[in-house]
């Protein structure tokens, strides 16, 4: 097992790939009392269509969070329950492009280890206990269809993109979970929770050394095959349409301003994209920035406004959103701002205090277990260390970050979702 220092964030990271290709990261955390383990497969809701044993499979929306779902169930009973009978906090989630399942415990973390690498390893459906999940899923799809935040998001993605499955929602719709059954689990259990796909990354004062024991004791000897995905091919740098308006039950109109930016590459790239996309966001839209002043004094934004970058397999956004009783107003002043700056560029003193407030929140989110863990299992995925995040950081210059704004907050990129008061339709 190799051990690797961050001197720069005080932090030491232990790695080891094992023979069946699972990845282990442990942050060594001593004198803490708690412990905290992510298990995660690179699958997430995008993941729709793959090549298994030479033939391409196109499945249906919602398939990655329905397994997920579906993993806790053993032959002896359920694996939440185990693992609270032993002190342990779990839960899992899905995001389009990952699945991770964990816990956090105070107490018998390699026993609670032992339940979480055997339980995501070994799947165990019948169709009985998936036409009842299906209910389940059910139920939680109509009130997510009920929520106007949720809602707005999807119509944005619509906006923004033609194809890129990164449109689809998560938990998929009614009519596709309805297509789901045992068999499809199984062969999306074959294709992505095989341990060359997977990541293992453990925060806390536990012996590395151990964690691998483990791994190697339970998960499967070998490795899986590499799984090709297919997005649809690459997107036109254009959004796909300008605007998407919805009607529900709200008390005012809530937006999502988005903007379809360049789509970055494995390793290095990734995580520079994804810094760069952050500073750009806090120069043009945060709380310092002088366009954020003035569209609060005009009452054009409140309090619940917020934004953010993201990046996934295939595509990048910078998104913002909110409540205003104007959106296109919104909208307007954003692009207007982002030609003032592509003009006359950032203020330096506003860069140079949004480039440490970024970095320090970084740094302070390693405060937490949970963030860490997840971070590096994300960033493996990419090809990147995460904690190597400093350097990184260091060498994002105001010139690059000008640069984002310049070529991404343009009308071409740009797509607008509102959900104004009314009846549902």
């Amino acid at each position: 097992m190799v051990s690797k220092q961050y001197p720069r964030l005080g932090e030491t990271v232990f790695h080891e790939i094992l023979e069946n290709g699972l990845h282990i990261y442990v942050d060594r955390r001593r004198d803490f009392q708690k412990s905290y383990a992510f298990f995660a497969t690179n699958y997430g809701g995008m993941d729709m269509r793959f090549r298994l044993d030479g033939a391409w499979k196109n499945t249906p929306a919602g398939v990655a969070h329905f397994l997920e779902h579906k993993m806790f169930d053993t032959q002896d009973g359920n694996a939440l329950q185990d693992l609270a009978a032993n002190g342990a906090s779990p839960n899992a989630f899905t995001s389009s492009a990952i699945t991770g399942y964990f816990f956090e415990s105070t107490d018998k973390f390699f026993d609670n280890l032992e339940i979480l690498l055997s339980f995501v390893s070994i799947p165990w459906f019948t169709q009985e206990s998936v036409d009842k999940e299906q209910g389940i899923i059910g139920q939680e799809i109509r009130m997510v269809e009920d929520d106007p935040e949720n809602q707005v998001f999807y119509a944005l993605m619509e906006c923004l993109y033609d194809h890129h499955p990164i449109r689809v929602p998560i938990a998929g719709t009614q009519e596709s979970i309805a297509k789901i059954t045992a068999g499809t689990l199984y062969s999306c259990h074959k294709a992505f929770y095989t341990p060359a796909n997977m990541v293992l990354t453990v925060a806390g004062d536990v012996d590395p050394e151990q964690v691998c024991a483990v791994a190697r004791k339970i998960l499967p000897q070998e490795s899986g095959v590499p799984i090709d995905r297919d997005y649809g091919g690459e997107e036109d740098q254009q959004a796909a349409a300008g605007e998407k308006e919805l009607t529900m039950e709200v008390s005012s109109p809530i937006f999502q301003l988005g903007f379809k930016c360049d789509p970055a590459v494995r390793g290095e790239e990734w995580l520079r994209r994804e810094l760069t996309g952050e500073l750009a966001c806090e120069a043009l839209l945060g709380s310092s920035s002088p366009l954020y002043a003035k569209l609060y004094g005009e009452g054009l934004i409140n309090k619940n406004f917020g934004y953010g970058f993201e990046v996934y397999p295939g595509c990048a956004l910078m998104a913002a959103g909110g409540e205003s009783r104007d959106p296109r107003k919104v909208r307007d002043a954003v692009l207007a701002e982002a030609q003032r700056l592509a003009r006359e560029g950032v203020d330096a003193a506003l860069f140079a205090r949004i480039k440490k407030g970024v970095y320090g929140a970084k740094v302070r989110g390693l405060n937490s277990f949970e963030n860490a863990c997840i971070q590096l299992a994300q960033n493996h995925f990419a090809g990147v260390e995460y904690f190597r995040f400093p350097e990184i950081f260091d060498a994002i210059s105001q010139a690059d970050v000008e640069d984002c704004i310049r070529r991404w907050v343009t009308p071409e990129r740009c797509g607008l979702a509102v959900v104004r008061p009314g009846e549902a339709g």
